[in-house]
């Protein structure tokens, strides 16, 4: 019952949000609206957010069983597109951003305050942090000669022996998604809970490094974990924005829905269940074919948990 009343808010909010332009004076004042998540209700304006519907509380007792898994979301994958899916500005009909760009933006703007710098969520990162994570500002080898000579820099020499190497929008096409699969005895079912989120991009302190040899650095075009985000701080900017649907405009699924219904593809990396620390690739090195049958075992594994109950 609650899974239908989730889906048929997100219906209702997704059909206003698309028919506002029906009533709208003039097109500026649409996308003013659909930027403000109000629309018009006859001569009125209101309020077009919603409310993430609620967990509910699971006490420690009521978990029969339980298990940790960290995977990644290739946004290359056709299923997974939709979260890479990036119009902020242009189409009438839809305005939507992508996953990254809507969890980069709360952080950035304050709106999401619980931003960690690695999947433990031990230290936190303010937006200022966030931003240098992003960037790396690098000098010409003639201004170094310049600074090393005593002289400081002009303000043209600055800007025309200054790069900057940022980690944008377009080269963000990984997440991590960590969350918790677990039995409640209560009523008898296996669910799912998502607690983290990551975006992986490249490195900008890496990226183009030059060795001794005149050959890249190793590792320099490795992705790394940009930020973590815990899950349940972003619910309500991801309840509130849209995953375009191409198939019908006036039935945009939001972000939260999809992620809690789990309508993606991905692959385990990590569970709670693993060996030595649980992460794949350290117990089994070197070799991918075995890395991703590990991968099914634990989704396996995760299926057999709930036949596990019935045969207690």
């Amino acid at each position: 019952m609650k899974k239908y009343i989730s889906t048929l808010l997100v219906l209702v909010s997704g059909f206003a949000f698309s028919q506002t332009i029906l009533n709208a004076a003039s097109p500026e004042e649409f996308r003013q609206m659909r930027s403000e998540s109000m629309r018009k209700a006859g001569d009125t304006v209101i309020s077009n957010k919603v409310k993430p519907l609620e967990y509910g509380f699971v006490d420690d007792k009521d978990i029969y069983k339980s298990m940790f898994v960290w995977e990644i979301i290739d946004m290359n994958d056709k299923i997974n597109q939709p979260f890479y899916y990036d119009n902020p500005d242009g189409l009438l009909a839809s305005s939507t951003r992508s996953l990254y760009q809507l969890l980069l933006d709360g952080a950035l703007k304050g709106d999401i305050k619980e931003v960690y710098d690695d999947e433990n969520f031990v230290t936190r990162l303010s937006p200022e942090a966030i931003q240098k994570r992003l960037e790396s500002i690098r000098l010409d080898e003639e201004a170094i000669d310049i600074l090393n000579s005593g002289r400081t820099l002009t303000e043209d020499e600055k800007k025309r022996l200054t790069d900057i190497i940022r980690t944008t929008t377009d080269k963000v096409k990984v997440l991590k998604v960590m969350g918790m699969w677990f039995i409640d005895k209560r009523d008898g079912q296996m669910k799912y809970r998502p607690l983290g989120i990551a975006a992986m991009g490249p490195d900008p302190t890496s990226v183009g490094r030059i060795g001794p040899d005149g050959q890249p650095l190793a590792g320099a075009d490795e992705l790394i974990d940009l930020f973590w985000i815990y899950y349940p701080s972003a619910r309500d900017i991801l309840a509130n924005n849209y995953v375009f649907n191409r198939k019908n405009s006036s039935a945009d699924l939001s972000f939260d829905d999809i992620i809690n219904a789990r309508r993606f593809s991905s692959i385990i990396y990590k569970s709670s269940s693993g060996l030595g620390d649980g992460t794949i690739k350290d117990y089994i090195p070197k070799n991918a074919d075995e890395q991703l049958e590990e991968s099914d075992r634990i989704k396996s594994q995760i299926l057999d948990m709930e036949n596990d109950m019935w045969n207690y």
